[in-house]
Parts: C-alpha cells; structure tokens; sequence
C-alpha cells in the first residue's frame, strides 16, 4: 500500500513537472504572437470606442470644456487616439524595460514572456487612465503619430524587401529547372498585374475633361519604377532576380492605388468619389490588415538570429544531450543562452504599429465625412502613401547596388 503510494506521488510529481516544462515552453515560443494577438484586441477596442464612446466622451468635463461642443466626429477621433495612446505608453514601457538584455538568464527575459495576466491588466489600466488626460496631451501624441507613422511604415518597406529577397533566395538555392519555371511565371504575374493596374489607375483616376496632371504624374512616376527595377536588376553588374523587382513594382502600384483613393471625394479627378463610402471601408480594412500582418511577420521573423530585429551577438547555441545527473546544469546553461532577437525593438515595432493604426482610423486627422464613416481619406493620406511608395523604390534600388558599391561590407 505504501510503495502503491509513493509511485503514485511519484507519477504526480513527474506529471506537475512535465506539464510545467510543457507550459513553460509554449509560453516562450508563443509569446510573440500573444503580443500580436493583444495589439488586435487593441485595434477592436479602438473601432468599437470610435463607434460609441461619443456620447458618454461629450459628458466628461476635461474633455468637452469647449463653449461651443464639438462635432460626433471630433470625439470619435479623441477616442480612438486616446486608445492608441495607451497601447502606444504599454509597449514602449516594455521596450524600455527590455533594453540590453542579452540573455535568458536575465530576469527581464521572464518579464518578456511570462505574467500575462497582469500586462492585460496593466494595459487595460493604461488605456483607461488616458480618458483623464488633458486635451493637450492627445493634440501632442496625435502630432507625433503621423511621425511614428512614418517610421513604420519604413520598417514595413524593409520588412517587405527582407521577404522578397528571402523568397528569391530559397527558390534558387532549390537550383532545379522546376524552380527557376516557378520563378519566371510568378514575376510575369506580377508583371502582368502591374501593368493591369496601372492602366485600372488610368481609367479611374485620369478622367476625361478633367485636369488630372498630378494624378498623371503619380502613376507616371509608378510606371517609370516599375522599368527601373527591371533594368537595375538584370544589369550584368547587379545580376539580380527579376522576382523581387517584380513583386516590388506590384506593391508601389498597390501604394499609388491607395493614396490616389484616398484623394478627397469631391476632388474631380478622383473617379471613385460617388463610392467614397465603400472605397474608404475597403482601403481601412485592407490597411489595418496589411498592418497587422506586418507586425505578425516581424514577430515571426525575430525568431532567427539572422534578421532585422536580432542582436547581432546572439547565435543559436546547440542543445547539449546530458545525462540526467546534469540536469540541474543543463538547466542552466539553458537560461544562460543569448537571446535570439532584440526584445526591446520588437515592442518599438509595436508602438509604431500603434501610431500608423490610430492614424488609419482617424484619417490621418482630416474630415472624416458624414456620420464619421470616412476613414483615410483626405491629402495627408494620399502623400503619405505616395511617399511611402517613393521610398519603397529608393530602397529596393539601394538593396540592389549597395552590396556593389561597397563590397566590403555586409548587407
């Protein structure tokens, strides 16, 4: 009876340890997309404070102290920003926390990883306090997001340039016919789409009767890219694949597609202003989705030592087979390893993502039209993605001849 409940304190004992080793495991290699999952929840609390936190935000005295109430449209934008905020002050806390660690032993790493349930109460602590701010604190962080906004939407470009360099890589690393048939059907795909569009732009946005000149001159612009990538890329001294330069000239076209829809409605040569209302919800839509992925791939991205958000002194050490004796020493040596990427810019992409959101749902704080329903639209919009476009060439030129013009570097 005695020895019968021993074993079965035993069995006890290796199952609580095993299901400790199991949880402490799925905790650290889920831990990037729980972040991703709580900057989405952010973004719903936001589309939802933006739809009915209006009529209780005109009732809170430092917050309508105007003589004369603003519009539904004005609190609907002061929500939204007042949510960003606090996700915005959540991540760059944990990123300032993160800075310089170096490795799992550091108590910080636990921090990263661990204690969930008090970050979401934390969060949410944030994301109410920012209802007692000040006016004039929203008006400050508003001006800095269209900034921050910027910033991410950089680190985007990069991020996307990574991928198609990465992808291209892999395909002819294959070095079989197979893949290089692969190769050339998607680039003429790409290629083929670019050029569809571009003339889709055309039709819509360069109406007839109309002065369109600047329009003209963006998806111009657009086109000229799109030859440059190719003869950048095939030039014998690049020697490059047409794949990144085509998969790039689709997204610039994608870019000039967003920004021209976003001109405002009652600009003449903006071909889709009898539909603005669907035209604004489908751009916001793919928007925060293409923002949401982005912030997901950079998650997933930072678990390699190699990439963007990685230190640069953290290889991936080997997993040593130990007898079970060493146990203890295994262990530690475990928490001794270097970390794979840089917790404190992971949590900067986050805080950026929380600017470029709010920025996608106020309309970078132009009119959002009647009942507030018109998101990202208006001329900051529309030279944010132009621009953003602009540089996205720049860099994936630059991705193209650095590693000639300076050989002796790394890129």
């Amino acid at each position: 009876m005695w020895a019968a409940s021993c074993l079965a304190s035993c069995c006890a004992g290796c199952a609580c340890s095993a299901c400790q080793t199991v949880v402490s495991g799925i905790s650290r290699r889920s831990a990037r997309i729980a972040y991703c999952g709580l900057f989405a929840l952010s973004l719903i609390v936001s589309s939802i404070f933006r739809t009915v936190a209006a009529p209780f935000m005109e009732k809170i005295p430092w917050i309508n102290h105007f003589h004369q109430t603003p519009s539904r449209e004005w609190f609907e934008t002061d929500a939204v920003l007042r949510v960003s905020l606090g996700n915005f002050l959540f991540f760059s806390i944990l990123s300032f926390i993160m800075v310089g660690v170096k490795s799992q032993k550091d108590p910080r790493d636990g921090i990263h990883h661990g204690g969930w349930m008090m970050k979401v109460i934390f969060w949410c602590l944030l994301v109410i306090l920012m209802f007692f701010l000040p006016n004039e604190f929203i008006s400050f962080y508003e001006t800095a997001s269209k900034f921050g906004s910027g910033l991410f939407l950089l680190v985007q470009v990069v991020l996307l340039l990574d991928f198609v360099h990465s992808w291209n890589d892999k395909w002819v690393g294959y070095d079989e016919q197979f893949w290089y048939v692969a190769l050339l059907v998607v680039s003429l795909v790409c290629y083929v789409a670019t050029f569809t569009f571009a003339g889709v732009l055309f039709y819509l946005f360069t109406p007839s009767g109309q002065d369109c000149g600047l329009n003209t001159f963006f998806i111009v612009m657009t086109l000229i890219f799109a030859f440059l990538f190719a003869i950048v890329t095939l030039h014998p001294t690049v020697s490059g694949s047409i794949l990144p330069a085509s998969v790039i000239s689709l997204y610039c076209t994608y870019l000039c597609y967003t920004g021209l829809a976003s001109e405002p409605r009652e600009y003449a040569c903006n071909g889709l202003h009898k539909h603005s209302q669907a035209v604004s919800t489908g751009t916001l839509t793919v928007g925060l989705l293409t923002t949401v992925l982005s912030v997901v791939y950079s998650a997933v991205r930072a678990g390699s030592s190699t990439t963007l958000l990685s230190p640069p002194s953290s290889p991936r050490a080997g997993k040593p087979l130990l007898p079970l004796d060493n146990l203890d020493e295994h262990e530690e040596k475990e928490n001794a390893r270097p970390v794979t990427y840089s917790y404190s810019f992971f949590h900067i992409i986050f805080s950026l993502a929380s600017m470029y959101s709010a920025m996608l749902l106020t309309g970078w704080s132009t009119s959002v039209g009647e009942s507030g329903k018109l998101v990202d639209v208006g001329w900051a919009s529309v030279w944010v993605r132009i621009l953003t476009g602009w540089a996205t060439a720049a860099l994936f030129i630059w991705s193209m001849v650095a590693p000639h013009l300076f050989p002796e570097r790394e890129f």
